[in-house]
């Protein structure tokens, strides 16, 4: 069976919009040790969705590589 990978994103520079490749996502907020609780987010029908945690708004953009963000360098381990 093949292993789903959630992408996980954080806001350590504090970024009001960061736009991501997928609807499906865990945000962490900023980096540890200065994280909030790791939240699970869909957006199901929308293409954007608030963390309830950090206020970041995060917008899907379709034409974004599975590595990439706007503004870059948000995906955690990347």
């Amino acid at each position: 069976m093949a292993e789903i990978q959630i992408p996980h994103y954080q806001n350590t520079d504090g970024y009001t919009v960061i736009e991501i490749p997928v609807k499906k996502f865990k945000c962490i907020g900023a980096n540890p040790p200065h994280d909030h609780p790791h939240i699970y987010l869909d957006m199901g029908k929308n293409d954007s969705i608030v963390c309830p945690y950090c206020s970041t708004l995060y917008k899907y953009n379709s034409q974004l590589e599975k590595d990439q963000t706007i503004p870059p360098n948000c995906l955690v381990g990347n």
